[in-house]
C-alpha cells in the first residue's frame, strides 16, 4: 500500500513540487500503477517459464578462429612516409 509519506518521499527523491490537494490522486494513482504491475508480475509467472523470447530469436556466435595474417611489410611496401610500421593519416579539418 502506498502512504501519503511515500508519495512525499519519491516527489522530494524526484525533486518535484507537489501541492498538499495533489498527494491523495497520486496516491491513488501510484497504488494503481503498482496494483498493475503487480498483475503483469504474477501474469508472467503463472503462464510462462521464459517469457524474454517470444520470437525464438537467438544470438549467433561464432568461435574465433586464429587465421594466418598478411606480411606486414608486404602490406606497407607502397606507403608513402609512415612512421614504425604504420600508415600516416592525415587529419580532417571541420565537421564530417
Amino acid at each position: 500500500m502506498v502512504t501519503r509519506d511515500d508519495i512525499i518521499k519519491i516527489a522530494k527523491l524526484a525533486k518535484l513540487s507537489v501541492e498538499d490537494d495533489e498527494i491523495e490522486a497520486l496516491t491513488h494513482d501510484m497504488a494503481e500503477i503498482i496494483g498493475f504491475a503487480d498483475t503483469i508480475s504474477s501474469a508472467v509467472q503463472d503462464g510462462f517459464e521464459d517469457f524474454d523470447d517470444i520470437n525464438n530469436i537467438t544470438n549467433a556466435f561464432h568461435e574465433d578462429v586464429v587465421q594466418e595474417s598478411f606480411d606486414r611489410e608486404l602490406i606497407l611496401k607502397n606507403r608513402d612516409g609512415g612512421e614504425q610500421g604504420c600508415f600516416m593519416v592525415k587529419k580532417r579539418s571541420g565537421r564530417i
